[in-house]
């Protein structure tokens, strides 16, 4: 009999154990890192600044050659660096880079922060959400970025060159450059070499993050490691900038010449307009790509910085989330 009643109750049913949730103090912590459009901008930022801050006397020694019709060689160029140094001090050399930080660390944050963007938007148009994009869209995703940022910071480089060219008697400071061209050459003056600009941001921007992402990927394909290390991302970063800037340099002397018009008593109207006159007083080589050279040395050394200095502070941001540093 009491086996029968035994067998009875092994047949009942047992009831369910009740699972009690967790207390918050004791739940696991949600460790997929969060990227925010903030942090894009924090580290395009930071990226612009440090790059341009490294290579600015180098970009100034540009700047003057560009606008003036004297001929370029390194010899010249170096002899510019040391005849400002002994006249004017160190400090001479970064002339300008005020106006320069000014522009950089908008134009490089929007930059980098709206080619996150415009990848995460042509990858789900393309249907490579989270994959590396096809050619084309990579070099899309570049170019809306270069020209976005280009639009919304274009007063500050028209300023950025005026400061470059000019003894500090003419504009004091970045607001004194503003007030003097507003109310000597009229507000429209600050959009001058508007044009050439984007057609030259265009192909550069473009070309630009189309190489460095190219050889990023071909770099994980061929190696397997995800990540390369930071000397690679330089290398990286110098060949898309290289490649680059040679493509697109011949708008950037004619953009130079139309921005700074007004203070070396040229005038350039219109972008072929300017080309011819170049063309005409200096001819092709030596005219549209004057400085060249220059930007070979000094263009590789700032996109190289720019670009592997963007990706690990991307990368070190990404890690403080995962650690809880920053609340999400």
């Amino acid at each position: 009999m009491a086996h029968r009643v035994d067998d009875h109750q092994s047949r009942l049913p047992v009831p369910e154990a009740t699972v009690l949730p967790l207390p918050p103090s004791s739940q696991a912590k949600d460790l997929r890192p969060r990227w925010t459009a903030l942090d894009s901008l924090l580290c395009g930022a930071f990226a612009g600044a440090v790059a341009k801050t490294v290579i600015a006397p180098l970009d100034r020694t540009k700047i003057i050659f560009q606008v003036s019709s004297n001929r370029f060689s390194a010899k010249e160029a170096f002899r510019f660096i040391y005849c400002s140094y002994m006249k004017d001090g160190l400090l001479s050399l970064w002339r300008g880079n005020s106006a320069t930080m000014m522009r950089v660390m908008p134009y490089a944050a929007i930059q980098f922060s709206s080619h996150d963007q415009y990848k995460k938007l042509l990858g789900g148009y393309y249907g490579y959400q989270g994959k590396a994009l096809p050619p084309f869209p990579r070099f899309l995703a570049g170019s809306l970025a270069g020209t976005t940022a280009a639009m919304l910071t274009y007063p500050l480089d028209m300023v950025r060159a005026r400061m470059a060219v000019t003894a500090r008697e003419m504009y004091s400071n970045i607001m004194h450059v503003f007030m003097r061209i507003s109310q000597e050459e009229g507000v429209r003056t600050l959009y001058r070499g508007f044009t050439p600009t984007i057609m030259g941001v265009i192909p550069y921007a473009g070309i630009t993050f189309f190489t460095y992402e190219t050889l990023k990927k071909l770099h994980t394909e061929k190696t397997k490691r995800p990540q390369p290390y930071p000397h690679e991302r330089l290398a990286f970063g110098a060949c898309a900038g290289l490649i680059g800037q040679s493509a697109s340099y011949p708008l950037d002397v004619v953009r130079r010449r139309m921005q700074t018009a007004g203070v070396t008593g040229s005038s350039y109207g219109t972008i072929l307009g300017t080309m011819r006159e170049i063309i005409k007083n200096e001819g092709v080589i030596r005219g549209l790509y004057k400085g060249l050279s220059m930007n070979w040395l000094k263009g590789p050394i700032a996109v190289g910085i720019s670009l592997s200095t963007f990706d690990m502070t991307h990368n070190l941001l990404l890690k403080f989330h995962q650690n809880g540093y920053f609340a999400h």
